[in-house]
């Protein structure tokens, strides 16, 4: 199997996180996220982890200042591909919200290593369809992806099995 980036994105409280642990039971996984430098910095001023729309809306704009400052995020996560391709890791998994920052990862990292985008979408009580107020967050479906997976299983077993048989048929296709 090829190694492979795969760009992955969808609302809050979607399942990514979850999905990724389901792939890293069958596949050498490496997990990301291009959020992680600036929960760091926000983590030194004073955030706790929450995540509530005020939260949320806070790293978004934060990143957004360290995008046009010193595109912080896109480098940490370049330097994490560099990372990837030298590890026994046959899968990266790059957790990226924006449109834009997606587009620009992808261009940066495809030379390397074969980049794949998932949007993952959920049907949720809690927020699913309700604006939260920052694009990281609200224009997720703004964007093309090459694959889109919906989470509609109603327990973790039923849901690794039908995600599976989504990822195994997509990534062993490249």
């Amino acid at each position: 199997m090829k190694k492979v980036i795969i760009v992955i994105n969808g609302r809050g409280g979607c399942g990514k996180d979850t999905l990724c642990d389901i792939a890293a039971k069958y596949y050498p996984v490496k997990n990301v996220s291009s959020i992680t430098p600036i929960k760091e910095l926000a983590t030194q001023a004073g955030w706790k982890g929450e995540k509530d729309a005020k939260s949320r809306k806070m790293l978004a704009d934060l990143k957004q200042l360290f995008t046009e400052y010193n595109d912080l995020c896109n480098n940490y996560i370049l330097s994490e591909a560099d990372s990837f391709l030298e590890s026994d890791h046959k899968i990266m998994f790059v957790h990226i919200r924006e449109g834009a920052e997606i587009a620009k990862f992808v261009n940066s990292a495809k030379d390397k290593c074969l980049c794949k985008t998932l949007l993952i979408s959920r049907k949720t009580d809690d927020y699913s369809n309700e604006a939260l107020g920052n694009s990281a967050d609200d224009c997720v479906n703004d964007f093309s992806y090459d694959w889109t997976y919906e989470n509609k299983a109603d327990s973790l077993e039923a849901l690794e099995k039908d995600f599976m048989a989504f990822f195994k048929g997509a990534v062993e296709s490249l």
